[in-house]
């Protein structure tokens, strides 16, 4: 690299979306077991506003400023020295760890063991919609709830980043998915595999499903409150949004179960598997530069979209 400085958006205080800088930063230093990557795309997701809005201060630890961004594609372009198993030109995608500074970069430093090598058969923009929220999937399908084939999954928000990958990860494993989302929303997830379709605006799930082994939970709320009772006894409710109560679990007779997902490129390969072998792909929403962080976080705060926001990096 001829420059020590590289262009990227960080938080200096919390707030809003109008605390999100469009600056010059050094660009960081790998340490031996580290991976330099230099980064061509980088997804939002609702954790990224949540921390510039301050929401998880007393649950994450970091200093600002703050470069934001935990899911990242791009090509390796140094190894730390204790690094095995890439190479520069390496291309590769990672959710790195979230309590270091994230992808919304030219460069970012991810721990070797948290990256994969990029599904071969997806560009960057595409492989950068993946790491977090289908590992967010794999951890609370596969390794919380214990999914098995032939089993029942009620799948909440499955039009969403999440969801529309834990659609695909049910099926793939061989379960019966029923997907609740917005009825604009049916053809997409009837694409992705669902199996029976819940419009929640117009119907309530508890009337019209029972005896689920599962239910994943990406709203919280009411949403979460009235999931309880589509479980069949033994059944899971496992939640990304906030825990579950145990003691209403016990109650009933059912499981609970919290994920707030971890690095792991040990199941990031298994994913580009299942992606290179067509039995999952990513949804895209929104493809912002950089320079438009501001943009990306008012869209993902406001809800609604279907699948994920990306921002391009480098061309």
């Amino acid at each position: 690299m001829t420059t020590s400085t590289m262009k990227a958006v960080r938080i200096h205080a919390y707030g809003g979306p109008e605390v999100l800088h469009y600056e010059d930063v050094p660009i960081p230093s790998p340490n031996p077991d580290d991976l330099l990557i230099r980064v061509r795309a980088a997804a939002v997701n609702p954790v990224d506003w949540k921390i510039r809005e301050g929401y998880l201060q007393g649950f994450l630890k970091h200093e600002l400023p703050l470069i934001l961004g935990w899911d990242v594609s791009g090509e390796v372009v140094a190894a730390g020295s204790e690094v095995t198993g890439f190479k520069v030109g390496d291309e590769v995608y990672a959710r790195p760890d979230i309590e270091r500074d994230g992808a919304y970069a030219e460069y970012i430093a991810v721990k070797a063991s948290d990256a994969a090598h990029k599904p071969a058969t997806l560009d960057h923009v595409h492989a950068a919609a993946v790491p977090l929220t289908a590992l967010t999937a794999w951890q609370s399908l596969i390794d919380a709830a214990r999914l098995q084939a032939g089993q029942t999954v009620l799948i909440h928000a499955a039009a969403g980043g999440v969801g529309s990958l834990a659609v695909q990860l049910a099926k793939a494993r061989g379960a019966r998915v029923i997907a609740t989302a917005s009825a604009v929303n049916i053809g997409l997830a009837m694409e992705l595999g669902a199996d029976q379709f819940i419009d929640y605006t117009k119907t309530r799930f508890e009337d019209v499903v029972e005896d689920v082994d599962a239910v994943f939970d990406t709203i919280g709320g009411d949403t979460q409150e009235r999931s309880w009772q589509v479980l069949k006894p033994g059944g899971i409710l496992v939640s990304v949004v906030n825990p579950p109560s145990k003691e209403t679990a016990a109650a009933r007779g059912v499981r609970s179960a919290f994920v707030f997902i971890q690095p792991s490129g040990e199941q990031l390969a298994a994913i580009a598997r299942l992606i290179d072998d067509g039995r999952m792909k990513p949804i895209i929403h929104a493809v912002l530069p950089l320079t438009e962080a501001r943009q990306a976080h008012v869209i993902s705060q406001g809800g609604h979209a279907r699948g994920k926001i990306v921002l391009r990096i480098v061309d």
